[in-house]
């Protein structure tokens, strides 16, 4: 069975960074593109980033010029880079394969906050 941990989170100030980690269990990671979603209190999940297996990128608007996502396949794990927090970015983050959607880790939490 398909594990996904994501870690990384916590609290940062706005306009701060932090950078999250994604690891996948298994050899699915190698074969199906991955992608971030998160979660902010009393909202749906929503779709952060995703990247291809040739780390190729696309991003979610609202997130465009700040996050940059990423995959080492060798380690099987994924990452997001935030730059330029804000405070709306405040959410559970969860990873996932978009096309082949595997049951859902804990999530990490990002907290922009002043």
């Amino acid at each position: 069975q398909v594990q996904l941990v994501e870690s990384g989170g916590g609290l940062v100030q706005p306009g701060g960074s932090l950078r999250l980690s994604c690891s996948v269990s298994g050899s699915i990671f190698r074969i199906y593109r991955m992608a971030w979603y998160r979660q902010a209190p009393g909202k749906q999940r929503e779709h952060v980033a995703t990247v291809s297996v040739s780390n190729s990128p696309t991003y979610a608007d609202s997130v465009k010029g700040r996050f940059t996502i990423s995959r080492d396949n060798a380690k099987n794990t994924m990452y997001l880079q935030m730059n330029d927090l804000k405070t709306e970015d405040t959410a559970v983050y969860y990873c996932n394969v978009p096309n082949n959607l595997q049951p859902w880790g804990e999530g990490t939490l990002v907290t922009v906050s002043s």
